[in-house]
């Protein structure tokens, strides 16, 4: 075992693993998207509106996979310069490495998860993520038109450390994968020392509830143990209604795929002054929310 744990890789090895995980985790989540249909059929829960918001759901990672397919070239480059560069170790590509590079991927994701909750640019493209009313496998696939820009800055740290940018990719693909399968409401609670270490569904749930305790909690890749460390950890305790304030109302897939940016450009333009505009670009989105209800009260009350 530990002189597999060793055992140096090329990248062409490394990049068939990315490739063959990809492609064959999105066959399994197809499947078990099925089974949840099918158990929603059982319980008679299964309504033109799920299906429709499922459709929805993979037709934006059909456009998703388009403005990647555009930018992969440059956003690899950009790896690939830092590390050719500026890296400050040459890191083998062994097991071990791997194992390192998924868990500090882990990391980075967890500070870029919590970055896109909490400022108006970042939200306009993770809130197409949290608009479905829904939570199923296919919502994992639910994505938003810039949901490739911000990984660059927090992944590419990892370059300069040393690590191949085929095993950063590599990680950064494992931590997508992984949390695909989150997305379920047919797993209730995991027992407990995986629930105390790892996400789960149950600490998922949470992360996408409109429940006032649960917001921006949980932002967890795989480890929810970062979550705990950091002060972000809610626990589900009651039933959760999942989605985005306002809600699209919607399962158009292009307003759908759209809908953050629109909202934000329709606030920008709207807003009075440079400084205002500032805000809702760098505020949280709940910060915006909150300062059109204000608004809404004083037009209410002035027209009494």
């Amino acid at each position: 075992m530990m002189d597999w744990l060793t055992t140096v890789f090329t990248p062409d090895d490394v990049w068939w693993l990315e490739v063959w995980v990809d492609d064959w985790f999105l066959v399994i989540a197809l499947g078990l998207f099925v089974v949840e249909m099918l158990r929603y059929v059982l319980k008679k829960k299964f309504t033109k509106n799920l299906l429709g918001d499922s459709v929805a759901n993979f037709a934006t990672l059909g456009a998703f996979i388009v403005i990647v397919a555009l930018v992969a070239t440059a956003y690899a480059g950009v790896f690939f310069y830092v590390y050719e560069e500026f890296r400050l170790a040459d890191l083998p590509i062994t097991p071990w490495t791997i194992l390192c590079c998924i868990v500090l991927a882990d990391l980075a994701y967890y500070w870029e998860h919590r970055f896109l909750h909490q400022n108006g640019f970042g939200w306009a493209t993770h809130t197409v993520h949290h608009s479905s009313p829904h939570f199923n496998i296919s919502v994992a696939y639910r994505h938003g038109p810039m949901d490739w820009f911000f990984p660059l800055f927090f992944h590419l740290p990892l370059a300069l450390l040393g690590f191949h940018p085929f095993v950063i990719f590599l990680a950064e693909v494992i931590v997508q994968v992984y949390q695909t399968l989150l997305h379920t409401e047919t797993v209730k609670k995991l027992p407990r020392p995986i629930e105390a270490i790892f996400n789960t569904p149950s600490h998922h749930r949470v992360h996408h509830a409109t429940n006032k305790q649960y917001l921006d909690k949980n932002y967890a890749g795989i480890f929810i143990i970062w979550d705990k460390m950091f002060g972000t950890f809610a626990e589900e305790k009651e039933e959760v209604r999942y989605g985005v304030f306002p809600r699209i109302n919607s399962v158009n897939p292009v307003k759908v795929f759209f809908s953050g940016y629109v909202k934000l450009f329709q606030r920008l333009w709207q807003a009075k002054g440079f400084g205002y505009r500032m805000k809702l670009l760098i505020k949280s989105p709940t910060w915006a929310w909150e300062q059109e209800q204000k608004q809404q009260n004083r037009t209410a009350q002035s027209s009494q």
